[in-house]
């Protein structure tokens, strides 16, 4: 498989998939450019070895039609900083190809949202999954799909796949595209390989202990994610919402805290997997509650099982606290994704940030930690503590999919596999 840094990109154009994905404000200004500065070794190594790039990316969900308020013209000037090089716009990403053409070494083309084209992802639009003609209509816009993939790699001579984020999605610009281009010219960007690398130091290199946190406020979002580090954690940390559909499922009551009333027995049977597999599985025993899902409602905290009616859990209690960290200080590898409680909320950060904390302290003791899911990702940097676990990925599906032992199409779309 051919490597970014044994490319040289001299003399060629090179069609980058991005994911600029980026948050906007009310005056399409970006409010997070952490997406566009984890691109920049790729697109500077493109530009510095005398190549001319192609960007593309996608932004939000306009389902096929163009809108305003997705257009990628909102971030080119931002790029254009952040890249120290002036970039042109193609305001139609697949009517590009007089733009591309004429693009010199050194110079860079960003193209408008690929979603204003269905066919960037594929899927039928306007008709249901119910409807006699959709397996026909599905199979003509998988047609249409290659063929504006193939109108994408024609602007370039090479492609370089350094979205993540998008790398468990079969897109015409994340996996199709790269069956036009031979095994030479095709690679992954400096950012997908360090995820690629991550998620292998998670799955294939574990050091021992290694603890895995869960959180957030569904079990059944993270059932395959479960059952796989079943078979590799030694210590496995629920935490966030899904506590009360565990705190129920064992006869507990709960109040009003958020509960998966159909997925008890999963829950159950999660409890009896771990025992049969010598996983020490760590669930929260006491609760901060609230009496209003809000910042200023009145607040006390319960055992997690013994919640009185009017009241919700909202993160995790000092006594749960105190076992996350027990089961995350001696760990030599650790993966966090979800939160511990709903952490937008100030009075409800300290189950988060106990963990937090004790994946910093860990990783300052040489663990390898890897933190990933948007929410997670949001925890680190709220807390100011991203500086102290060795990644942070940029992906959130892509991740949990990854480590769910998912073959993720963006990636071996390269590999060939």
């Amino acid at each position: 498989m051919m490597t970014i840094d044994n490319y040289n990109f001299a003399g060629k154009k090179a069609i980058v998939r991005v994911d600029f994905n980026v948050p906007l404000d009310e005056n399409g200004t970006i409010s997070d450019d952490t997406r566009i500065r984890g691109a920049l070794p790729t697109l500077k190594k493109i530009l510095a070895d005398g190549g001319a790039l192609i960007i593309m990316s996608h932004m939000g969900k306009p389902k096929g039609k163009p809108a305003a308020k997705y257009s990628l013209s909102q971030i080119v000037d931002a790029v254009s900083v952040a890249l120290g090089v002036k970039v042109q716009f193609a305001d139609d990403c697949a009517k590009a190809k007089a733009q591309a053409d004429a693009l010199k070494s050194g110079e860079v083309l960003m193209l408008e949202n690929l979603r204003f084209y269905a066919e960037e992802e594929g899927k039928p639009v306007g008709i249901e999954k119910e409807d006699p003609q959709y397996e026909e209509a599905k199979k003509a816009m998988k047609a249409s799909q290659k063929e504006f993939a193939k109108t994408l790699a024609s602007y370039a001579d090479c492609y370089v796949n350094d979205a993540f984020g998008t790398a468990h999605r079969k897109h015409a610009s994340t996996a199709v595209i790269a069956d036009y281009f031979d095994v030479d010219n095709k690679m992954l960007g400096y950012l997908m390989e360090k995820e690629v690398q991550a998620v292998d130091n998670i799955l294939s290199n574990i050091r021992r202990p290694f603890t895995a946190i869960m959180g957030g406020s569904k079990v059944s979002t993270k059932i395959g994610i479960i059952e796989n580090l079943m078979n590799k954690v030694d210590n496995l940390i629920l935490c966030g919402g899904m506590t009360y559909t565990f705190a129920k499922a064992q006869g507990g009551k709960i109040g009003n805290s958020i509960c998966e009333d159909d997925k008890l027995e999963l829950a159950l049977d999660i409890i009896r997997q771990a025992k049969e597999k010598g996983v020490n599985l760590v669930l929260g025993v006491d609760s901060v509650c609230a009496d209003k899902f809000a910042n200023d409602a009145n607040l006390k905290v319960c055992e997690s099982n013994d919640i009185p009616e009017g009241w919700e859990g909202m993160d995790a209690g000092p006594k749960s606290r105190e076992l996350f960290r027990n089961a995350i200080s001696g760990a030599q590898t650790i993966l966090w994704n979800g939160p511990a409680g709903v952490f937008e909320f100030d009075n409800f950060t300290a189950g988060s940030k106990a963990i937090a904390e004790a994946i910093a302290e860990a990783t300052d003791k040489g663990a390898y930690s890897l933190i990933g899911g948007g929410d997670s990702v949001a925890c680190i940097n709220k807390f100011g503590m991203s500086d102290r676990v060795s990644y942070i990925s940029t992906g959130g599906g892509a991740l949990l999919e990854a480590i769910e032992g998912k073959v993720l199409p963006g990636v071996a779309a390269i590999k060939g596999e």
